[in-house]
């Protein structure tokens, strides 16, 4: 049996590995990429008027992680509200509100 030699794997390990560019999403192409829905920031009026028609608070929508890649790209801030437009083929346009937490 052949001893394999163990350097080019930890090199691999410890250092650049050549498939991880290849996998990786450049940053600024994230939000026009196809599978992503658009994501906008709400104006403190546009929410109001839509804890109003709901009757909640900003809190008891559902959340979003201030370190997800979106919202980072985004520069939404902890406390945001973030619109998610997404299609549908039902509705053809359905709206999700997200909390940045």
């Amino acid at each position: 049996m052949k001893k394999h030699d163990s350097e080019p794997f930890k090199q691999g390990v410890a250092g650049s590995n050549p498939v991880r560019p290849v996998l990786k999403l450049k940053m600024e192409n994230a939000l026009k990429h196809k599978f992503v829905p658009k994501h906008t920031v709400m104006t403190e009026e546009e929410v109001n008027n839509l804890l109003k028609e709901y009757n909640i608070s900003k809190y008891q929508l559902p959340k979003i992680v201030a370190k997800d890649p979106i919202v980072k790209i985004m520069g939404a801030k902890t406390g945001d509200v973030v619109k998610i437009e997404r299609k549908s083929q039902t509705a053809k346009k359905t709206f999700n509100y997200r909390c940045v937490i």
